[in-house]
């Protein structure tokens, strides 16, 4: 769209808008040219086609439109207790219509025996039907151009309600927009190739039936042109950030499988490889080799062996002369990463060191100095592994586990520490569902371990609710008379006020009693010193103590093969990517192991429905797509931080197999025209320009 189109203009100069409005317009909807204004889309629309009479009103009546007079009104109560009652006719029966707001100026507007559309849901009140608020409109002004069958919704706040900038007030300004603008205001974006192949609605023709749709089939076409547009545009931005980072962004060049790497595949190993994780690792040292920056995502379900292939490609780092870091998001899973790698490696010649935020400046000195020297083949740690101080001879290779937990300039400050990026490995054992991926790491490629070691048995599920926590004590025991461990997790760490729900505090006296003096517990939680939680940790860990009560500070890294029991507190209340990482932290040796959740009696539809998927699968990718069904692909953890897509219109569940075809077209699309050159692609590099102005460049993932 060129600079001066009149999309661009200051939403203060529409007719129906002034200073005033403006400043509402700005602070409270994000209005703040012409162009948001007609970005704004409705929520909703009203079906006004049909118009009832008051005896076809029933309990299970929802919205309803009918045509009559007002009779009488009058207030009734006082002071902040009064109302506006107006006895309402349609020739035949009559019912009341009430206003609790704006009394006043209501007396004064209200018009007895003239003839009102009225639309509004029915209530009763005192045996009889009653409408709160309805919408109302005189039927001589019912010819206005801006009342549709289809009369549109927009979402709007108080502040702006009380400034007449309600639903109503919103279709006015849009309409004064729609009248204005040049013929030539709204450009085309697709090439009319597509459009003609697709059978898709125009852009300028779309932008006018989203707001006022003439029937329901032209919503339709408006709709699917619109959210084509949303999801199509995404993709094209993503695969043109990936092919700008492959054609300048040189990597080191790794082509060698070393003598470190062969004699740790030969002899270090603590258990073959499964054939997912070879094929993963054939497809990062592809990468390494070739000379362009990496940017890969690792996906793999808990307990897949994410950190033994991350191991094995930091190998290969080595072989080729390069340092390798490792970045976890706590102490606690940056303290475990660093005692089974260095126990596996050490022996092999190779230096491993940990920077954390405990770490102690005497220690911190010498490593800094050894990190800079190349002294320090793999540096493992957390966010201390950012600071300016930490400088790397040559860092040849970043993996960061978890990735969702950090944010994108977090992660960047890796890259500055060297003249050309590292190549990348971001991991996460959350499993991401493939139409996520898609949009969300578009922009990397994407390796899934898909296998778990040979001999690990699948958890079993079992859900129970509270009244049956005895036999669950019982189970409990049977287990540590077996010799095995048991974690108990809450939702709280402390007793609230404001909800009711066990906590750590309560749980950890309760078991410490219930167990005495045969077993021991320990505790860790969130607010403890990390020196603590490490010391809590140990006793657990040397099975010291047999129960650990813990909060979900547990939920990512802690290993502890002799846990074969998680019995999680108020599950309700937990995610199902929560659940699962935390069910996660079980079987993780030979024995059968169990997860159990305990649930009040009262559950949401929603809290019953991810308590089944529990029981049901033990399979990350299942349970992924399942969360995002429920939650929506907006609150699955993490997707925030990696990139605002702001999908208005286009729902990634719902326009699956959109997506995947508007990904398909971006890919071929490019590879015929990857600087989309070509006249017929002028208006695509538009489009993509105008995107990247309004919201800056796309966000890498890495």
């Amino acid at each position: 769209m060129p600079a001066d189109n009149v999309l661009f203009s200051d939403i203060t100069y529409l007719k129906g808008v002034g200073g005033a409005r403006a400043d509402i317009l700005r602070s409270e909807l994000h209005i703040y040219t012409f162009y948001d204004l007609l970005t704004y889309y409705p929520f909703r629309y009203i079906d006004k086609s049909k118009i009832y009479h008051i005896r076809e009103i029933t309990p299970d009546t929802s919205f309803i439109q009918i045509k009559g007079r007002i009779l009488q009104m009058e207030v009734v109560g006082q002071n902040r207790a009064s109302r506006l009652v107006a006895l309402f006719t349609d020739g035949v029966d009559t019912m009341e219509l009430v206003w609790f707001n704006s009394i006043r100026w209501l007396q004064n507007s209200l018009k007895l025996n003239q003839e009102y559309l009225i639309f509004g849901k029915p209530s009763v009140f005192n045996g009889k039907y009653s409408i709160s608020h309805p919408e109302m409109e005189l039927v001589s002004d019912a010819q206005s151009p801006i009342v549709h069958f289809f009369q549109p919704l927009y979402s709007s706040t108080d502040k702006a309600k009380r400034m007449q900038l309600d639903s109503r007030g919103i279709s006015r300004l849009v309409y004064n927009l729609l009248s204005l603008l040049p013929a030539d205001a709204i450009e085309e974006t697709l090439p009319q190739h597509l459009l003609q192949s697709l059978h898709l609605m125009g852009r300028k023709e779309a932008l006018y039936n989203i707001h006022f749709p003439t029937d329901n089939n032209q919503l339709q076409r408006a709709l699917a042109r619109l959210r084509f547009d949303e999801l199509f545009f995404v993709q094209m931005g993503l695969l043109q950030t990936k092919q700008l980072r492959l054609e300048k962004q040189k990597g080191y060049a790794m082509p060698k499988v070393g003598q470190l790497f062969n004699e740790f595949y030969a002899k270090g190993l603590p258990f073959g490889l499964t054939d997912a994780q070879k094929r993963v690792i054939k497809e990062i040292f592809a990468d390494l080799k070739s000379g362009k920056q990496m940017n890969r995502l690792l996906q793999g379900d808990v307990g897949s062996g994410k950190t033994i292939t991350a191991l094995l490609v930091m190998l290969l780092a080595i072989d080729n002369g390069y340092q390798a870091c490792l970045m976890a998001p706590t102490e606690i899973l940056a303290q475990q990463h660093y005692e089974k790698i260095s126990k596996m490696i050490t022996p092999f010649g190779v230096r491993v060191e940990l920077l954390t935020g405990s770490t102690r400046k005497s220690q911190r000195k010498k490593m800094f100095a050894a990190i800079e020297a190349g002294e320090v083949h793999i540096c493992i740690g957390t966010h201390a592994l950012l600071e300016d101080t930490v400088q790397f001879a040559n860092l040849g290779l970043a993996v960061i586990d978890e990735q969702h937990r950090f944010g994108v300039a977090q992660r960047a400050k890796l890259w500055t520490k060297n003249n050309m990026y590292p190549h990348v490995l971001v991991m996460t054992a959350t499993p991401i569902p493939r139409t996520l991926a898609m949009t969300v790491y578009g922009d990397l490629d994407v390796s899934v371990i898909d296998q778990l070691p040979p001999g690990r048995k699948p958890v079993r599920t079992l859900h129970f609710f509270d009244n049956y926590m005895n036999k669950v004590l019982d189970f409990m025991r049977q287990q540590l008379v077996l010799g095995r461990q048991v974690y108990v997790v809450y939702p709280l760490i402390e007793e609230s006020a404001a909800m009711d729900l066990k906590h750590v505090d309560e749980g950890f006296e309760w078991l410490s009693k219930t167990f005495y003096p045969t077993y021991n517990v320990c505790m860790v939680h969130g607010r403890m010193k990390p020196a603590e939680k490490e010391e809590q940790m140990q006793r657990f860990v040397s099975g010291k103590a047999a129960i650990m009560v813990a909060t979900t500070v547990i939920e990512v890294g802690v290993d502890v093969p002799n846990a074969s029991v998680m019995v999680i507190q108020n599950a309700e209340r937990f995610g199902l990517s929560q659940l699962h990482q935390l069910r996660g932290r079980v079987g993780r040796g030979a024995d059968q192991s169990y997860c159990i959740l305990m649930s009040s009696v009262k559950l949401s539809a929603y809290a019953k429905k991810r308590l089944e998927t529990m029981v049901e699968t033990t399979d990350g990718f299942k349970i992924a797509e399942m969360d995002m069904k429920l939650r929506g692909p907006g609150d699955i953890q993490g997707t925030q931080q990696s990139g605002d897509f702001d999908f208005k219109l286009a729902d990634i569940v719902r326009d699956e197999r959109m997506l995947t075809y508007t990904r398909e077209l971006a890919v071929n699309i490019l590879k015929e025209d990857p600087q989309l050159a070509l006249p017929q692609n002028e208006c695509l590099r538009k489009q993509l320009s105008f995107i990247n102005s309004r919201k800056g460049s796309w966000e890498k993932i890495s």
